[in-house]
């Protein structure tokens, strides 16, 4: 197994780090709060270590597990500390009304992200289309990813398959603007036709 770097302390990076600890991976947990971070390792099983924000990554895959309003300040603070990393961008640009999404047009949080990585990074749209919750109680889930580099996708694609989860790649990085369409849907749909969170999307592959 490997070390998992998880940038955030919110319920997603939570949830995440619970599954990546439970699948026998090294997580790292970086805050901007040191308190926060030390206090989600603290959750975690025996191992869990906490990095120091805008340091130097212990892990070869970094989760960017932060608010798409924060992203952009989040990946410059680390700057070349991210180069060489396959970083996976699971944020949902979504509207406080949800009256669509915040991304520039033609562009997504993932291709935004991507602009401000060093040029040896990779981005990889993952998780953003299961809840946190749904995440943490387990089951083999569908996850879908979208990434430029093959090398970067077959990383992410390993570690998700290591965590339970069926990978399924939907092409390259611009798909991240349907994949993030897809997050808003999903939040329509629970607050709306579904009636609750306990939601998640399965691929019937025929």
């Amino acid at each position: 197994m490997s070390t998992i770097s998880i940038i955030g302390s919110g319920g997603m990076a939570a949830a995440i780090a619970v599954r990546t600890a439970k699948a026998g991976h090294t997580v790292e947990l970086v805050s901007r709060d040191p308190s926060k971070a030390r206090a989600l390792a603290d959750q975690l099983p025996a191992g869990a270590t906490t990095g120091t924000y805008g340091a130097e990554l212990a892990g070869d895959i970094v989760i960017l597990a932060v608010p798409y309003a924060s992203a952009a300040a989040v990946v410059a603070d680390f700057g070349k500390a991210l180069d060489g990393k396959v970083i996976i961008d699971i944020t949902n640009p979504v509207a406080a009304d949800l009256s669509g999404l915040v991304t520039p047009q033609g562009s997504s949080a993932a291709q935004e992200t991507a602009k401000g990585v060093p040029a040896g990074a990779h981005v990889v749209k993952a998780f953003n289309a299961i809840f946190g919750h749904v995440l943490t109680k387990g089951g083999r889930l569908d996850a879908f990813i979208a990434a430029d580099d093959a090398g970067a996708k077959a990383r992410v694609s390993a570690f998700l398959e290591s965590l339970g989860l069926r990978p399924l790649d939907v092409g390259g990085l611009h798909m991240s603007q349907s994949l993030e369409a897809l997050g808003l849907m999903m939040i329509g749909l629970a607050k709306n036709g579904a009636g609750t969170w306990d939601i998640a999307i399965k691929v019937d592959i025929g």
